[in-house]
């Protein structure tokens, strides 16, 4: 094993367990923001348009709309800084990058909703 994957191993932070999701969902991240010695969690709500990277380099990009400007932000899976990330909904997209969603606006940039049976446990 080389020297780079063990330096990466002992420095890996502890794995987090987050929903699946994909492209064209509807996602809450909670991120963590530091503001001089004060901490918050700001939620950043958006649409998933890609989702690039392999392994613990993994990353995501969400799309949302603020005051009429398209916003986008990349979050690294594996960041210390990402409390949770909730789906709102599923879309229901053919294609891995929604790179067409930046030139579409109001109801043309809508998605359609695919629905997810959720697995009862036995009770």
């Amino acid at each position: 094993m080389d020297l780079i994957k063990i330096a990466e191993e002992a420095f890996a932070t502890p794995k987090k367990e987050f929903d699946s999701f994909g492209p064209g969902d509807t996602v809450t991240v909670a991120y963590r923001i530091k503001e001089g010695n004060k901490e918050r969690i700001q939620q950043y709500r958006g649409v998933v348009i890609k989702i690039n990277g392999q392994g613990d380099k993994k990353r995501f990009t969400v799309r949302k709309i603020s005051d009429g400007i398209g916003v986008e932000r990349i979050f690294p899976m594996e960041s210390p800084f990402i409390e949770s990330i909730t789906v709102m909904k599923y879309g229901k997209v053919r294609r891995a990058k929604l790179y067409y969603l930046r030139n579409l606006t109001g109801k043309k940039a809508r998605i359609k909703e695919r629905y997810v049976k959720k697995n009862k446990e036995n009770n």
